[in-house]
C-alpha cells in the first residue's frame, strides 16, 4: 500500500473499511461494481435487507386534508455509491443513490424518507451528511441503514433541510402523529 498515491491510498482504505465494518452485518451486503485502472473500487452496489417504507397509499393526494396516506413497505433496497474523479476532495463527495429501476427500466421500490429524494429527476438521491460529519463510506452505508429504520431523519424545514420536502411534510403531518414511522420499535 505504501506505493499507492494519496487518492488511491484513500480508495484502498475505504474498500478495507467497507469490508471490515460491514462483514458482520446480516442485513447489509455490498459488491464492487466498477474498478479504476489501478484496481481501486470507484462504484459500489449496496444491498439492504431492512423493512422500510417505500411509499404511501393515495400518493396522488399526498398530505391533503382528510386523506389517509398510510405507509407501504418493502424489505429490500439497492443503493449505488459512485466515487467521482476528484474524490475525496470536499468538492467531489461520494454520490449515494438508491436504484429506482431495474436493469430493464421497470420501477423498483426505493425508500420513502425525508433525507432520500423520492420524487422527480433526482429520485433515489441520498442526503448523507453535513460537511463536518462525514467520515468514510462504511459510515455512510450504516447511516443510511439508520435512515431506513427511521432511527434518523430530518423533516423540519430548517437547515440542513430535508432532501424531499413532500416526504418531510408527510412525516410531520401523518407519519409521526399516527406512529407510522415507529414500525421497528
Amino acid at each position: 500500500m505504501n506505493e499507492l498515491s494519496g487518492k488511491n491510498r484513500r480508495l484502498f482504505v475505504e474498500w478495507q473499511l467497507m469490508r471490515e465494518k460491514l462483514s458482520g452485518q446480516s442485513d447489509i451486503s455490498f459488491e464492487v461494481k466498477e474498478w479504476k485502472a489501478v484496481d481501486m473500487p470507484i462504484n459500489y452496489l449496496v444491498h439492504y435487507r431492512i423493512k422500510s417504507i417505500c411509499g404511501v397509499c393515495e400518493v396522488e393526494s399526498l398530505n391533503e386534508p382528510g386523506i389517509n396516506n398510510a405507509p407501504e413497505f418493502a424489505n429490500e433496497y439497492w443503493m449505488s455509491i459512485q466515487l467521482p474523479d476528484g474524490y475525496p476532495s470536499v468538492d467531489a463527495p461520494p454520490v449515494f443513490k438508491f436504484l429506482t429501476e431495474d436493469e430493464k427500466g421497470r420501477p423498483i421500490p426505493h425508500p420513502w424518507h425525508p433525507n432520500i429524494r423520492y420524487f422527480g429527476d433526482f429520485a433515489g438521491h441520498v442526503c448523507i451528511n453535513m460537511a463536518d460529519t462525514y467520515t468514510d463510506l462504511a459510515w455512510g452505508v450504516l447511516r443510511v441503514a439508520d435512515y431506513l429504520r427511521y432511527d434518523i431523519y430530518h423533516a423540519i424545514q430548517e437547515p440542513p433541510y430535508p432532501e424531499d420536502l413532500k416526504v418531510a411534510a408527510w412525516v410531520m403531518k401523518q407519519g409521526e402523529p399516527n406512529g407510522w414511522i415507529f414500525f421497528n420499535k
